[in-house]
């Protein structure tokens, strides 16, 4: 099974920090962003990693370079001259991924969600027909009013009032959910969540574990603080 780091975009609200150095490559608790997904990936059974780049983009194949030394195979999808957003990004990485479904996480969060639970969800939605598995998690501070509906496993937008949940950034992705989008297409994965929301062929989970997300300075050195005062071995 096949993952993927979203990891091309600008970092705008992370600025002046992202101005010469990816948001990616931003550490915390001692090492960068994207190397807790690779570790964890790694330590979920994932060998073939795919990583899409733009902002900086080679700082971060620099800095990863073939993977091995985190014990996966790593490949990069470069978008030029600018990302495609995160719908276009996977679209264009495609051939990459190859013809089952795949993993796909936001190189800005930080979490301790079991990846090896993704394994499961992609043998489920061969069977099924399911395009895509979101992992929701409880509203932060800063997206009070959420993004979805979880009922019963199955995702949707809901009426006005409706309570939901915000999404976690974490998806298992069928390569059928971007039927039809070209490569290099410029394109928000919510366009395509909707597509599907519409045929039915959306689930869900809740998480309420660790998840951060990385916006900003402030958050960024509030985790950093805390995995820096973790006990040995946490995280």
């Amino acid at each position: 099974m096949h993952a993927m780091i979203l990891a091309a975009g600008r970092g705008e609200r992370m600025r002046p920090l992202t101005d010469t150095r990816p948001k990616p490559l931003l550490a915390v608790g001692g090492k960068p962003l994207v190397q807790w997904h690779l570790e964890r990936l790694a330590a979920a059974g994932f060998k073939e990693v795919v990583v899409n780049v733009s902002w900086l983009g080679q700082q971060i194949v620099d800095a990863l370079g073939d993977g091995r030394r985190f014990g996966v195979r790593l490949r990069f999808s470069h978008e030029r001259p600018a990302p495609l957003e995160t719908g276009g990004g996977i679209a264009t990485a495609l051939p990459m991924l190859g013809d089952e479904p795949f993993v796909v996480l936001s190189g800005d969060i930080w979490t301790d969600y079991d990846l090896a639970q993704a394994r499961d969800t992609a043998a489920r939605m061969r069977a099924d027909g399911t395009l895509a598995h979101l992992v929701m998690v409880p509203n932060p501070d800063f997206h009070p009013r959420g993004d979805y509906v979880l009922e019963d496993g199955a995702i949707r937008r809901g009426a006005p009032d409706a309570a939901r949940l915000t999404f976690g950034n974490i998806g298992v992705y069928d390569p059928a959910l971007f039927e039809g989008v070209a490569p290099n297409t410029v394109l928000k994965l919510s366009v395509l969540f909707d597509r599907a929301m519409a045929a039915g062929l959306i689930t869900g989970e809740r998480f309420d574990g660790r998840w951060h997300n990385i916006g900003t300075p402030s958050q960024l050195a509030g985790l950093d603080a805390q995995l820096r005062g973790a006990a040995p071995g946490a995280g």
